[in-house]
């Protein structure tokens, strides 16, 4: 049965251009996704609403409230929520080995994993976020376990299982055993949660999952580009995040992050690659070349990077760009903290932090990006990147939707009429929701919340 939501909604056209639909009937169907979008003006705008509200199939937002896509966060490491919020001022190799290993070391217990992981996914959907590209842990069951909350709460989740099988990079508390077991394990994992994709609605997805260059051998890079290539998976790693990853990749290899992950297979249309800071223009073309994408973090890369990645430069090459909250790195789950942090260290980079120089020799020029890219890497663009119809209100996209309140209690936002545009308050939606204000949330035209 068709159902019909009416009201005013923004989404992205291109980067730059948001369409602003007044008043417009969105018709999902039971699959879910948007069937027709009919404006006031067409003929049978009243019909359709009159024969919706005689079905009970009706759905009308109130003065002040406003639909928005739900958002897509393509870089969350999931076991990590139990330590958001902690030890962000520690450089990125000691913060992993004194606090990230012991703790993702901790999911052998599928009952910690449990309560982690759903206290996670619930937080994420309140939040807006309706996909969400996860690293699990090495643990086979609960990596699946992670998949399995996905499916059973409604949100579309892209899970990968870790693997990380370098003796001298990784603790041996933690870490593949063998190489062995970790391709072995990599492998079931896909084929249990293709499985369980068939009885999910919004979808569940497997993603081949090597944690980065440096905790993985030769040996496992080359296995898991072949097993992602012979099941068509998404993959996910880290690449040229900091410093010492970026130089530790060139050390051992003598060429770049993205050329080695290219090497192996690990570049692909399904490919997202998190932060890629350190990318040079012939790495960024190489990303372009084979369809991946950069999940750009930039909370997290205020913290650990060591840099500000030049995203308007490599999105005006043509690259594809999404959003990250990369939880725990980052210490936010909400993508309008990424929304807003991303257009703030983009004027950054523009206009350069050292007052020492004169204002022409501080940054980097053609640096910056407006709210409206930062919105579009959010939404349309992360659909973009995993390659799924998700991320705009348009017709024959999945309706992954959020109902944004601006009159709410507690949380009204400075809204007048006659003063402020539809534009404007587009704008003060992205700089001023909080959780509070998203009062409905809806994945594969199911309501959530």
């Amino acid at each position: 049965m068709i159902k019909v939501i009416k009201g005013t909604a923004f989404s992205s056209l291109t980067k730059q251009d948001v369409e602003i639909l007044e008043n417009h009937l969105f018709c999902i169907n039971d699959e879910g996704f948007i069937a027709r979008r009919i404006s006031p003006n067409e003929a049978d705008y009243e019909t359709v609403i009159r024969q919706a509200q005689k079905n009970a199939n009706f759905l009308e937002l109130t003065q002040g409230q406003y639909l928005l896509p739900g958002f897509v966060d393509l870089h969350i490491h999931a076991p990590q929520w139990a330590q958001t919020g902690t030890a962000l001022d520690l450089p990125l190799y000691e913060w992993l080995n004194t606090y990230t290993f012991p703790l993702e070391a901790k999911f052998s217990d599928i009952s910690f994993a449990k309560k982690t992981y759903s206290h996670l996914v619930d937080t994420l959907l309140a939040n807006g976020t309706t996909t969400a590209l996860y690293f699990a842990t090495i643990h086979e069951e609960a990596s699946y376990l992670l998949a399995e909350i996905c499916a059973k709460k409604g949100q579309r989740g892209l899970v990968g299982k870790v693997v990380m099988d370098e003796p001298s990079q990784n603790p041996e508390f933690y870490r593949d055993q063998s190489l062995d077991e970790a391709l072995a394990g990599t492998e079931r994992f896909i084929k249990r949660v293709q499985l369980l994709n068939n009885t999910t609605k919004q979808g569940v997805y497997p993603v081949v999952t090597p944690r980065f260059v440096p905790s993985c051998t030769t040996e496992a890079l080359s296995g898991l580009g072949k097993i992602a290539a012979q099941y068509d998976v998404h993959i996910t790693s880290h690449c040229s995040e900091s410093d010492w990853a970026h130089d530790h990749v060139k050390e051992r290899f003598g060429i770049n992050d993205a050329q080695v992950l290219d090497g192996f297979g690990l570049l692909t249309e399904k490919a997202i690659m998190a932060h890629s800071n350190f990318l040079s223009d012939d790495d960024a073309e190489t990303y372009l070349r084979q369809g991946t994408a950069i999940a750009h973090c930039p909370i997290s890369n205020a913290y650990f990077a060591n840099s500000v990645i030049p995203i308007k430069h490599f999105s005006e090459m043509g690259v594809e760009i999404a959003l990250g909250t990369d939880l725990s790195a980052g210490y936010d789950p909400s993508i309008y903290s990424a929304i807003r942090q991303a257009v703030i260290s983009s004027r950054m980079l523009e206009d350069g932090v050292d007052t020492s120089k004169q204002a022409s020799e501080r940054g980097r020029a053609n640096s910056r990006i407006t709210v409206n890219e930062a919105f579009y890497f959010a939404t349309a663009g992360g659909g973009e990147s995993i390659s799924l119809p998700v991320g705009r209100l348009a017709e024959t996209y999945a309706f992954d939707a959020q109902i944004i309140d601006t009159q709410i209690t507690d949380a009204s936002m400075p809204i007048f009429d006659g003063f402020n545009s539809l534009e404007d308050i587009f704008q003060k939606i992205l700089y001023m929701t909080q959780r509070h204000n998203i009062v409905a949330v809806f994945v594969q035209g199911e309501q959530l919340k």
